[in-house]
């Protein structure tokens, strides 16, 4: 049988033939939680007996959504997490480490993991050719005591890639393009595999946007083989023994293949409520904003804020325009000082804040008050994720976000050039 990625690697950690629309049950190698789900999987856990992680060095904790804590009741949540850490020896990644999906994909997981999450962008680690997919607390709870869950294998839709990104065009453009023309419920409960001679060009900063944004066209996980790409990124991260290679069979059968070429794609916004609601940036151009963010999951590594701050360099902030960047870990946070971005960007007007979710998830930091727009690099613009369901929320690349924040407007980011 001619394998996609997604049935390869499932197949390899059943030790059989699985075929797309069968159930599954799959032995997983990471099973992780973050401080907005972690309290109730820990509480499903001592309500269906289970006082134990199966393998310490293979469930993580992460505190990432609301770090630092704003309120009392989430600082007891976080309490939570840390005395199940220290109760079971499960992993901790504390206030200040990162955003959990970054923090993935730098120090854990391995191409051909299988992994599970209760965070729906646990999808990101694809990138790494891993298995990776969003579920349940109660299913993940499971999954943290007994190392396994289950799953229905996922059809796969191949997304071919080819050409080169026209100036200030990036992979967030591209998915938004890609979510657009499929729609956000194009893809549910399957699997996007990338590929094309585009993707072997492609940066793992950009590979990681690409996947982390799977689940916003409904998809289950979304894949990108294994190749030298990959393997320089975990060698920089002293992870090169981690390598492997893992990809798709020549021949494999896809439920639909989409062809794209990048010089089809130019900036791209999406536009308040719906990701798949998108428009050249062209079209939006001029759209005041009060609010501009840079980082998170989606565009929160440190190619985003280089290309951000090449843009802010020299220029200011707009009047009435607040700036806000979130580094997605530490390790970006303080490569970005070392490099002077931080400094560029402070110069600029831009608040900074500590590595973790921030503004995205509407917690604090950033809640946008009544009428206000937000122009983001996150992942979704639903009503009320930025903590107002009387806000509006664009999304756009790093390139976009920046130039716009000079402006005070949407603007094209292309303009720079002229």
């Amino acid at each position: 049988m001619k394998e996609t990625l997604a049935i390869k690697i499932l197949s390899s950690h059943c030790k059989k033939q699985v075929k797309a629309g069968e159930l599954v049950v799959v032995p997983v190698d990471w099973a992780i939680t973050q401080d907005g789900t972690g309290p109730l999987a820990v509480q499903q856990m001592e309500q269906l007996g289970l006082d134990g992680v199966f393998d310490q060095k293979r469930v993580i904790l992460f505190i990432d959504h609301s770090a630092p804590s704003p309120r009392k009741e989430l600082s007891d949540a976080h309490r939570i997490l840390r005395s199940f850490a220290e109760k079971t020896g499960a992993m901790l990644s504390d206030i200040g480490e990162g955003v959990c999906h970054q923090r993935l994909v730098e120090d854990f997981v391995r191409p051909a993991d299988v992994v599970i999450g209760a965070d729906s962008h646990t999808c990101t680690s694809g990138a790494l050719a891993a298995f990776s997919t969003g579920m349940g607390s109660t299913d993940v709870a499971v999954g943290m005591a007994l190392g396994k869950t289950w799953m229905k294998v996922p059809e796969t839709i191949r997304i071919e890639l080819e050409g080169e990104f026209s100036p200030w065009t990036y992979a967030k453009d591209l998915m938004l393009f890609i979510i657009g023309k499929i729609r956000a419920d194009g893809a549910t409960y399957m699997a996007l595999e990338f590929g094309g001679p585009a993707i072997d060009s492609m940066p793992m900063s950009d590979r990681i946007t690409l996947t982390n944004m799977a689940v916003e066209a409904g998809a289950k996980t979304g894949l990108i083989a294994s190749d030298p790409v990959c393997r320089e990124y975990l060698k920089e991260h002293g992870r090169g023994d981690d390598y492997q290679e893992v990809f798709p069979d020549p021949g494999a059968e896809y439920s639909r293949a989409i062809e794209i070429d990048l010089a089809d794609i130019g900036p791209t916004v999406a536009c308040p409520h719906r990701v798949d609601n998108i428009c050249s940036v062209e079209k939006i151009a001029g759209k005041k904003v009060d609010q501009v963010y840079i980082g998170t999951c989606t565009n929160g590594r440190i190619d985003d804020l280089r290309v951000a701050a090449s843009i802010l360099k020299g220029r200011r902030v707009a009047r009435n325009t607040r700036l806000i960047v979130v580094p997605a870990s530490k390790r970006t946070f303080m490569q970005a000082m070392d490099e002077g971005i931080i400094r560029d960007m402070v110069e600029a007007g831009a608040v900074i804040l500590a590595p973790g979710c921030g503004p995205c998830v509407g917690i604090h930091e950033g809640i946008l008050g009544e009428g206000e727009v937000c122009l983001s690099t996150q992942n979704r613009n639903f009503l009320g994720r930025m903590g107002n369901t009387k806000g509006y929320i664009y999304l756009a690349s790093p390139a976009t976000a920046a130039f716009s924040a000079t402006r005070g407007a949407i603007a094209d980011p292309r303009e720079v050039l002229s």
